[in-house]
């Protein structure tokens, strides 16, 4: 079932996040600030989703952030700015040489502005060397792709358990209330593995059903809060004295008990 793209309500005055279903389990996101008019999409997985919702919208793109090399990713980049040619590019410098030409490069820890709002951009490496997260805190929102996702985090294609942990950690110190945005619609799948760990955790088994229930309604499930990620998601819990309790790991650091949950995860 094709999901239309959802409108999240203003997270401040004239800030707008809408999610864009892309492809068979993608998302984009457009982030408009009504003030000046400004536009940024982060990835491009698929163009026709994406340029229909700026047209319905009467948008003009302004700026295009990417998270990282993946193709589903960044294909859809040459259609969309042949649409918007104005529209500049950011992308991670530790990853350039195999992202689309970039106008401008960032790193973990810098900063910049988007329409008067402080961007921050974090380093997520793991699923991917040289994987970004924005984080918009006049937004209250992290766009964080194959990072930490709804129930789960991606799979390690490059990074180590101890990189991809690290990089949970960063995240995991956001406010509660930010929403974070990610990159595809696994949740459900992520759901029935995450009871696999913590199969007595209320929040989760509560989560669970609420998921299903959207999926039976064709309603996505991303964005999710940082909050609702906290209570019961196995990958960021595996610090904590019951999941490591759980897994026969009280004495093991929470980058080894992470290693275990994703390893688990890939063969689940």
């Amino acid at each position: 079932m094709t999901m239309p793209p959802v409108t999240t309500p203003d997270r401040i005055a004239g800030c707008e996040l809408v999610t864009i279903p892309c492809l068979s389990d993608n998302y984009a996101f457009l982030l408009h600030d009504s003030a000046s008019g400004a536009t940024a999409l982060i990835d491009a997985p698929e163009a026709a989703p994406i340029l229909a919702e700026l047209d319905r919208r009467r948008w003009t793109l302004s700026e295009i952030w990417i998270t990282h090399h993946h193709a589903d990713h960044v294909q859809a980049l040459p259609e969309i700015l042949a649409a918007h040619p104005d529209a500049s590019v950011t992308g991670a410098a530790a990853d350039a040489r195999r992202l689309p030409s970039l106008d401008r490069t960032v790193d973990g820890g810098d900063r910049f502005a988007f329409a008067g709002h402080d961007v921050h951009v974090i380093d997520v490496s793991g699923h991917t060397m040289g994987h970004i997260a924005f984080y918009v805190p006049d937004a209250k929102a992290a766009f964080t792709a194959d990072s930490l996702m709804a129930l789960g985090c991606g799979r390690l294609f490059e990074g180590t358990p101890e990189t991809m942990w690290a990089s949970l950690s960063r995240l995991a110190v956001l406010p509660p209330e930010t929403l974070i945005c990610s990159g595809h619609e696994y949740t459900a799948a992520n759901a029935r593995f995450a009871l696999t760990i913590e199969p007595d955790n209320a929040a989760l088994q509560d989560r669970a059903k609420a998921i299903q229930t959207a999926r039976d309604k064709g309603q996505p499930t991303v964005p999710s809060s940082l909050a609702l990620e906290l209570a019961t998601n196995p990958f960021l819990r595996a610090g904590l004295s019951s999941v490591k309790s759980a897994l026969s790991m009280q004495h093991d650091s929470d980058a080894a008990v992470f290693a275990t949950i994703r390893a688990a995860k890939d063969r689940f």
